[in-house]
């Protein structure tokens, strides 16, 4: 998508790239603005880390479900043009973090890899369920690593989810907004400004805390009227190790 104002790097297992998202989507409704929804896999960006020393022991099996999810994200792009694809993630996101009843444990991250996951969610959306062939199909992980490569590049290593890449290709890119509530409709847009303004500026570089309200998802517990319980995020996940 050429003309697109943000190129937006997601894992559709990551809880505040969700957030990020959605607020997003907001501005989106409000503004003629376009987005190209790309790919980024957390699985693949820590292919180095022992994840039994460094991660909580669900994070494995949630990270891998990720990358399957997106294998099935690259193939509805490649089958069905760009534009499939945002649709995609907001069916896969909310059947994720905002249903009702949804879970975080190991067995629901791992479950979200799963056929029974995803084709309830691709006919939800009128796509074909065979799009779910592509879980199981490697042959995908070359195209999700060379833009989670692109993303790297344009940001440098030592960075989470989302990546946002503002008024490509010249535009400067970043790790997130991070945001853990939404905000209101009134909000939304003006915030955005906010960080447009930043993005603009050649010399910003980063403005950060790793502290963190859990995100204002039902996943977690915290309902859209809650406050997350504040947790130490170091290095954009809850890592037992730098």
């Amino acid at each position: 998508m050429a003309d697109a104002d943000i190129h937006f790097y997601f894992d559709p297992v990551c809880p505040f790239a969700w957030m990020t998202s959605k607020w997003v989507r907001m501005v989106q409704a409000e503004r003629d603005y376009r987005v190209d929804w790309r790919f980024i896999s957390l699985r693949l960006l820590n292919s180095h880390v022992d994840y039994d020393a460094h991660f909580p022991p669900e994070y494995k099996a949630g990270h891998t479900a990720g990358l399957r999810l997106l294998r099935v994200a690259a193939r509805t792009r490649s089958e069905l043009g760009r534009d499939a694809v945002g649709p995609l993630y907001a069916a896969l996101g909310a059947q994720i973090f905002d249903r009702d009843g949804a879970r975080n444990d190991a067995a629901e991250r791992e479950r979200r890899g799963t056929r029974a996951f995803v084709e309830p969610v691709l006919a939800g959306i009128g796509l074909p369920t065979t799009l779910a062939d592509a879980l199981d199909d490697p042959t995908w992980d070359p195209e999700i690593q060379s833009e989670t490569d692109e993303a790297l590049t344009l940001t440098g290593k030592d960075v989470g989810t989302p990546i946002l890449h503002f008024e490509p290709p010249t535009g400067v890119a970043f790790f997130g907004p991070v945001i853990s509530r939404l905000p209101s409709r009134d909000q939304a847009a003006e915030l955005w400004d906010h960080v447009i303004a930043l993005a603009r500026f050649p010399g910003f570089s980063e403005l950060k805390r790793s502290l963190r309200e859990q995100p204002q998802l039902r996943s977690f517990g915290v309902r859209e009227d809650a406050v997350g319980v504040q947790e130490d995020w170091h290095g954009g996940s809850r890592r037992q190790k730098k």
